[in-house]
């Protein structure tokens, strides 16, 4: 016999929607807000389940590193590929923002 596959063989990521990774699988809740006159899905994900990699947070320019609670948020029509990990309080201070991050010249640009 076997052993049972429980993912689809040969998926990718860009076959995915968001709706299909409401699994819980970062430890936290979700939610829904409007920000910009769009939709947004908001995760809010536990530090225990932040573990093995670190993301760099949109609205500051700075690492979340591993273990680190944070928000995780994307446009509701969007799939899984325009997530983007936040820091919470850059979330919260999304409106008070500028639109443009200034980096430095040997900045990363991810």
């Amino acid at each position: 016999m076997s052993p049972r596959r429980n993912r689809p063989k040969g998926a990718g990521s860009s076959g995915r929607s968001a709706e299909d990774d409401r699994s819980g699988r970062y430890g936290g809740w979700q939610s829904s807000e409007n920000w910009q006159g769009e939709d947004w899905s908001v995760r809010h994900v536990a530090g225990a389940s932040a573990q093995g990699k670190s993301y760099r947070c949109p609205g500051c320019d700075q690492l979340i590193p591993d273990g680190v609670p944070h928000v995780v948020a994307w446009p509701e029509h969007a799939g899984v590929d325009d997530r983007r990990h936040w820091h919470k309080s850059c979330w919260n201070a999304k409106d008070r923002r500028t639109t443009r991050v200034q980096r430095s010249r040997n900045a990363p640009k991810f």
